[in-house]
């Protein structure tokens, strides 16, 4: 007979506490970070230090200046590392959107960075091509990001607009093809292209559109070609006589 744990109730709160003890710490992340950066873009990491350095001296330089060091250096201090960080997180960017370039999903990574109120829906229409639309809607309208290859993808942004048309009205609705060939969006470019859509929407509306989406039947598209030998068709079930 199997024995039953001692105190079955502690058992999923220390489950809870070995899955995050085996994650890392920020410290830990942030040097992760910082070595993948290190191996793409070795000058990122001088380059933060050095603007660091740079407003620590003007810091430094003031206090001199004003024979004041309490408010130069406590001002100084925060101001360089935030300038630090910033230098180093937009090389990071940089860093991320190379990776990203040229894989299957980099544009549905970039649509899930987005913040404030945006929802994305990824893979609304897709064919076995592994072309894919993924959708999201915010403050601009509708907008329609596809991944794969251009002249099949135009298909199926035409379909997705025409679907999202029958609920969404009169509002804006855009779309754009991830990739580097012309007439399409580079994966650096994407989020900037996506916020600088004008607003035209507010958070009732949205949430409205949101709801009238989510009553829309999923996109599937049926295989094309003959059917495989020894592929029975199922058949339909016959009436009931009354």
């Amino acid at each position: 007979m199997a024995k039953k744990p001692k105190d079955s109730k502690t058992a999923p709160a220390g489950t809870a506490q070995g899955a995050a003890a085996k994650q890392p710490g920020r410290l830990k992340q942030f040097g992760m970070v910082a070595k993948i950066v290190h191996q793409h873009s070795p000058k990122s990491i001088p380059i933060a230090l050095g603007v660091m350095v740079a407003v620590l001296a003007v810091a430094i330089l003031v206090a001199v200046l004003t024979g004041s060091w309490l408010y130069p250096l406590v001002l100084g201090i925060p101001l360089a590392l935030l300038a630090g960080l910033i230098t180093f997180s937009q090389s990071a960017q940089r860093v991320q959107y190379k990776l990203l370039d040229g894989q299957l999903g980099a544009g549905l990574a970039i649509l899930q960075s987005l913040r404030g109120n945006w929802t994305v829906d990824a893979g609304v229409n897709a064919n076995r091509n592994m072309d894919v639309v993924h959708r999201a809607v915010g403050p601009p309208g509708v907008v329609l990001v596809g991944e794969g290859d251009p002249n099949r993808l135009k298909s199926l942004i035409a379909a997705e607009r025409k679907r999202v048309m029958r609920v969404a009205y009169d509002t804006p609705i855009y779309d754009m093809t991830v990739g580097n060939g012309e007439g399409q969006v580079k994966v650096a470019e994407l989020r900037k292209r996506i916020l600088k859509l004008p607003p035209s929407m507010n958070k009732p509306q949205l949430s409205e559109l949101r709801y009238r989406l989510k009553a829309l039947p999923p996109a599937m598209q049926a295989p094309r070609g003959p059917i495989p030998k020894g592929v029975k068709m199922p058949k339909m079930p016959r009436p009931r006589p009354r």
